[in-house]
């Protein structure tokens, strides 16, 4: 086996590159990074290049990591600038480094993909190897595994890599019926929170209805962009991701993704946009002009929680941070980051720092856990 590294998704065979990564997690499809890339979201340009890492066995793939050379440490939500800010101070540069992630992507997935039979601590050695030595030659700091599955992790740690904890807010399927089973499971306060937003939302006159990727409109997706859009321009920034990249997914990928529209007085006035895997739902992106009460729980849980029900799937994903998402039944959940450092002090420095936040964040968890609505 050899590794090859490639530019673009345009330089792979995309059912050969599909056949690895399956339909469990959309986020690894050739279709979903293509749209990144030919939509200019990831580019030079944005500080995001493309560099995926193929094994190849003669002319057949064997495995991929999807790769990305950075200039910057944006769009990751795992955030490494006191480590960037430490390397400045000592005369180094941090940047650029190598991050195997999804861009703008905080979910949990296979970082490596690899075939049936073929051993996967053989391919991940390759893997880092490569990685060590063209990483001396092109000055490249460290390399960054964002949110891998937990098979992955511990094998990234058996060889030696520095892990890194967080936490994420999971909503988990228990055989519910229905919305009404769910809200069986809390505490009265609770519960009768719950039904208390999603009445509001209809008591100010606003309608929701769910479209699949496909049954959504040009019109439709331009509209939702706008929602999109208007999320990052109320923080003052701009943002990742740009009207050409979901209607590239809506054609390519149609399928697997999930758009809630908010209507009022036969307008809408918000959306959030899911993606679906084969046991999981993703919730991504949402965005309003204008407040309304409880709305944003109503389109980006509760119509997510009544589709996991209706449709047999087992975990809602609802993106990173929202301690809000405890109250209504989300549970805190371990995430990981894996991490190489080629300087060896530094690498030491950060192992060490690794093993002091690992405490806090799990005391965290421990505490987060308290807050959690269900009955006792």
């Amino acid at each position: 086996m050899e590794v090859k590294q490639i530019n673009s998704l345009t330089q792979v065979d995309s059912i050969a590159w599909n056949k690895l990564a399956g339909d469990a997690y959309p986020f690894l499809r050739h279709e979903f990074l293509m749209a990144l890339e030919q939509s200019g979201s990831v580019s030079e340009q944005t500080g995001w290049l493309s560099a995926h890492l193929l094994v190849m066995k003669g002319n057949e793939l064997v495995a991929f990591m999807p790769l990305y050379l950075k200039s910057h440490s944006r769009g990751e939500y795992v955030f490494d600038n006191q480590w960037a800010h430490a390397y400045q101070q000592f005369g180094l540069r941090y940047y650029p480094k190598w991050v195997a992630a999804i861009p703008f992507t905080p979910c949990q997935g296979p970082r490596i993909c690899i075939k049936e039979h073929v051993d996967p601590l053989e391919v991940t050695r390759l893997l880092l190897a490569f990685i060590n030595e063209i990483a001396g030659q092109k000055g490249i700091s460290s390399w960054h595994c964002l949110f891998p599955v937990q098979q992955q992790v511990e094998m990234f740690r058996a060889l030696g890599l520095g892990i890194r904890e967080g936490v994420q807010f999971h909503w988990f399927n228990k055989g519910y019926r229905d919305f009404d089973d769910f809200l069986q499971t809390f505490s009265a306060s609770k519960r009768k929170m719950l039904k208390r937003e999603r009445r509001r939302v209809s008591e100010q006159g606003v309608e929701l209805i769910r479209l699949a990727g496909r049954d959504v409109s040009e019109p439709q997706w331009q509209v939702f962009f706008q929602f999109y859009k208007m999320t990052y321009l109320k923080r003052g920034s701009q943002p990742y991701l740009n009207a050409d990249f979901f209607l590239a997914c809506a054609a390519t990928m149609g399928e697997q993704l999930l758009l809630v529209l908010a209507i009022k007085d036969n307008s809408y006035v918000g959306a959030a946009l899911s993606f679906i895997g084969t046991d999981t739902l993703y919730g991504r992106y949402w965005g309003c002009y204008e407040e309304y009460n409880a709305l944003h729980f109503e389109a980006c849980y509760y119509q997510g929680l009544d589709y996991c029900i209706e449709h047999g799937l087992n975990r809602f994903d609802s993106g990173a941070q929202g301690e809000h998402k405890i109250s209504r039944g989300f549970e805190p959940v371990t995430v990981y980051s894996a991490h190489w450092l080629r300087d060896e002090q530094f690498a030491k420095a950060i192992e060490h720092f690794l093993t002091r936040e690992q405490k806090a964040i799990q005391l965290y968890k421990q505490d987060a856990a308290t807050y959690l609505p269900f009955k006792k």
